[in-house]
């Protein structure tokens, strides 16, 4: 059963996560700096809801910072590198508030800063811990939806699951596929234990 809601929820504001920004080549060799612009959407409708531009700086071999920019607000992160065991880097965030390495900063609804999961505490929760197991499924189902669509551009509207988008690997597409259809299966259970409680008369 779903609990009350009396925390802010972190997937309502803003992730931040450095495995997307590598991606998007803004970590690049010593001495290197690169800017890009961002936008966060919502899950559910695809709409932008927030957008920022974002400047990486890698000054040694293992060490950097970011800098976040909204209107006239900054913030400034630092950002460290591990050596991988098969070559490579892996990047982390330091956390402004509790200094430690993490992949993945948030800024939940009404602050104003990126930090990690735990500087935040028991002032937040993911949506997901207040909704029961149908709700989970359909809110699966549109976050798959939405980023199939805004990665290939098709309307929300018009798909119930969306085909390929032009540059996704077909390894990916599927695994996407097979969750999506996990979800439908949860829901399809729902259905079915709704109409076994129904008066038998409704169903003649």
């Amino acid at each position: 059963m779903p609990r009350p809601c009396h925390r802010a929820h972190l997937d309502s504001g803003l992730k931040l996560n450095i495995n997307r920004l590598a991606r998007q080549g803004l970590l690049g060799p010593p001495g290197s700096a690169a800017s890009a612009s961002i936008q966060w959407t919502d899950g559910y409708t695809g709409s932008v809801v927030a957008s920022a531009t974002i400047t990486c700086s890698v000054t040694e071999d293992s060490r950097g910072s970011c800098e976040i920019k909204f209107g006239n607000r900054r913030q400034h992160i630092s950002i460290t590198a591990r050596r991988c065991h098969f070559g490579g880097r892996q990047w982390y965030f330091i956390c402004p508030y509790m200094n430690r390495r993490v992949s993945v900063l948030w800024m939940p609804p009404g602050a104003h800063t990126f930090a990690c999961r735990q500087r935040w505490g028991r002032q937040v929760a993911y949506a997901t811990q207040f909704m029961d197991r149908t709700n989970r499924a359909h809110r699966g189902q549109a976050r798959i939806r939405n980023r199939l669509c805004s990665a290939g551009g098709f309307d929300p509207d018009e798909w119930d699951f969306p085909p390929k988008p032009k540059g996704m690997r077909w390894r990916t597409y599927r695994r996407a596929e097979e969750k999506f259809d996990r979800y439908e299966a949860i829901l399809n259970e729902g259905i079915e234990a709704l109409v076994a409680r129904l008066d038998p008369q409704w169903l003649r």
